[in-house]
């Protein structure tokens, strides 16, 4: 193999350190991610003459919903014959494990009892708003995926394959290592790319008036990006590799399908003014 042909990735997923406590890149995108936008979907809100509390109040409910259900969602969908004989190691978020549909779920629960019994907005246009922001949020995290060192695809001969050398013991020859697909920029520039779209339909365009529009173009998009990219990424669990669609690709199906159905909905609407 010549590794010139590759890129080199062994950068160390700490940022930096104060003391006992150690600082890593994934936990500053994450936050990254979260500032940007909320910061967005307040700017949102006060161009309709929302609250001004109603942000924080989709902060808080968010940051515990995402940090609950993705945890919820790797035990259950993933490491279930695992977890099922250690239950108090559920919470332990810190030992890591996260599954992103897990979170999905779980932001869909807090955001309609938020619509419902706070804001008494419909579902739909919520979703309109918070759908953007919550794609850049995506788009941030699987760029602290790519600073650990993880959820990487299958090995590649294209020159801008990744040799995660993290990954090996120390000491391994780079010939020994294989270039694989970085999965987590593919993903993340899919996100951008989305958040983007979404923005423009919000701000330029008159999209927001097809309550639904929005939200269902996120949802469908973006796990579409999500099902097309697991083709090319390793198995997250080992009961992954005899199936024909591993276990991303079938929860990413029911919410590409929602996506639809909100799209179909927001045209059979008449528009809000």
């Amino acid at each position: 193999m010549n590794t010139l042909l590759y890129i080199t990735w062994n950068v160390d997923p700490v940022a930096f350190s104060m003391g006992p406590v150690s600082v890593r890149w994934y936990g500053l995108l994450y936050a990254l991610g979260f500032i940007v936008g909320i910061t967005l979907l307040a700017k949102m809100f006060k161009s309709e003459n929302c609250p001004d509390d109603w942000a924080d109040k989709v902060l808080i409910y968010t940051i515990i919903a995402t940090i609950v259900g993705a945890r919820l969602g790797h035990v259950f969908f993933y490491d279930w014959a695992y977890y099922s004989q250690h239950l108090s190691e559920i919470f332990m978020v810190w030992k890591g494990g996260l599954a992103s549909h897990g979170g999905v779920i779980a932001i869909i629960i807090s955001s309609w009892l938020l619509c419902k019994y706070t804001f008494h907005k419909t579902f739909l246009w919520f979703g309109d708003r918070f759908m953007g922001p919550a794609v850049f949020v995506g788009a941030m995290i699987r760029l602290g995926n790519l600073m650990n060192s993880e959820i990487y695809g299958g090995p590649t001969s294209l020159p801008w394959g990744f040799q995660f050398v993290r990954e090996f013991p120390a000491g391994t020859p780079l010939n020994m290592i294989p270039a694989c697909h970085p999965t987590q920029l593919y993903e993340a520039g899919g996100y951008l790319l989305l958040f983007v779209l979404l923005m423009y339909l919000y701000w330029r365009t008159n999209a927001r008036k097809k309550e639904g529009l929005i939200c269902g173009t996120a949802f469908a998009v973006f796990f579409t990006i999500r099902f097309l990219v697991e083709f090319i990424k390793n198995d997250q669990a080992a009961f992954e590799a005899d199936m024909v669609l591993n276990m991303g690709q079938l929860l990413s199906i029911p919410f590409i399908l929602l996506g639809i159905f909100f799209i179909i909905y927001s045209y059979k609407q008449p528009k809000k003014s």
